[in-house]
């Protein structure tokens, strides 16, 4: 506790990782056994925790002046080394942080019952998404969809990072007004975020899709038809995350030179 008191660095900026991990000690901690340890305990979270919320709002008030690539691309930069291996599933601090940055306010709870063939929503862990943003070195013609957005990470990202246009889909809407929400705070334009089913939205500005399985079986086919019909028009890319990979690997008009899994993004293109 003495030397977390003391530490000057634990009081940086761009320590935030640091941080988050003294913030974990803390709440996980026995130190409520003894009253003086307590005090302090708590005194150092609450000093800790208002640096934190600082540096989140430092970072968003980047993002609404325009400066939200430079601001995020040097969080990430300053993060090297500390995060934990690029692959796996998993979260850890940085989805905490962007969670934070990106979504501040939290969703409604009022969220609906999902259709047949769709999966529970859970968001990308975030150096998957920056480290997918930068393999596909989205030009300005670029439109990213995310089909099955859930609270909006890599279309906001999108918007921040890279020149290109976003467009989230999401069926729950609750998902889809925190995500516009979000895009409002932030200032982001090039990024809409829609209500409704895949399947009947329109697709035919995108050039690039992203599916974190966000339905299998008789969806994702019907999902695939509509996209094969664009592909045969013009080139498009979709990357994809979890078991749907696999299926989409079996695809025909798909190729991809990346190791098929399901842990990490891989990438096709249409033939």
């Amino acid at each position: 506790m003495r030397h977390w008191t003391a530490d000057a660095v634990l009081r940086a900026p761009d320590q935030w990782r640091r941080r988050g991990d003294v913030l974990d000690r803390l709440e996980a901690s026995g130190f409520q056994a003894e009253a003086g340890l307590s005090r302090q305990a708590a005194a150092l979270r609450e000093e800790l925790e208002a640096i934190h919320r600082d540096f989140c709002a430092t970072l968003r008030g980047a993002i609404r002046q325009g400066r939200g690539a430079e601001a995020l691309i040097g969080l990430a930069a300053a993060d090297e080394g500390g995060a934990p291996d690029d692959n796996g599933d998993g979260y850890d601090a940085l989805d905490a942080l962007l969670a934070e940055v990106l979504a501040p306010d939290a969703p409604s709870a009022d969220i609906g019952e999902l259709l047949p063939d769709m999966v529970f929503y859970q968001p990308t862990p975030a150096r998957h998404l920056l480290a997918l943003l930068r393999r596909l070195d989205l030009r300005e013609s670029d439109v990213l969809i995310d089909l099955g957005s859930g609270l909006g990470h890599l279309p906001l990202l999108t918007a921040i990072l890279t020149p290109a246009r976003a467009i989230g889909i999401e069926v729950e809407a609750a998902y889809v007004a925190n995500a516009r929400r979000s895009a409002d705070t932030l200032a982001l334009d090039r990024i809409r975020f829609l209500a409704g089913d895949v399947r009947t939205a329109d697709l035919s500005t995108g050039t690039v899709f992203y599916l974190y399985s966000p339905f299998g079986g008789a969806m994702l086919g019907e999902v695939l038809a509509l996209l094969e019909q664009m592909a045969r028009a013009r080139p498009l890319r979709l990357a994809t995350l979890g078991p749907c990979t696999r299926d989409m690997a079996a695809v025909g008009w798909l190729h991809t030179r990346d190791a098929v899994r399901g842990d990490v993004p891989v990438l096709f293109h249409s033939r």
